[in-house]
């Protein structure tokens, strides 16, 4: 999740704060899910989801780990 996290909120263009703001979390905790400090419960994933704009699943899609994530960016 914590790399999946970090490149949908870069590919918002969107800064740890306005992600904290938008999703009623504090922006410690959201980068401390990003380097995977801390685990994220089912109800912070919908908040995270939420702020983000996307469905829960995107956050925890698996990454094929052959690849980069720019070589994902593409893909998609």
């Amino acid at each position: 999740m914590a790399i999946n996290l970090r490149r949908i909120r870069h590919g918002a263009n969107m800064t740890q704060e306005e992600l904290a703001d938008r999703s009623g979390l504090s922006s410690r905790y959201i980068g401390a899910i990003e380097r995977a400090d801390v685990s994220a419960s089912v109800t912070v994933l919908g908040k995270i989801a939420n702020g983000l704009n996307v469905d829960p699943s995107e956050l925890v899609r698996k990454i094929d780990k052959g690849c980069s994530t720019e070589k994902v960016q593409v893909l998609e």
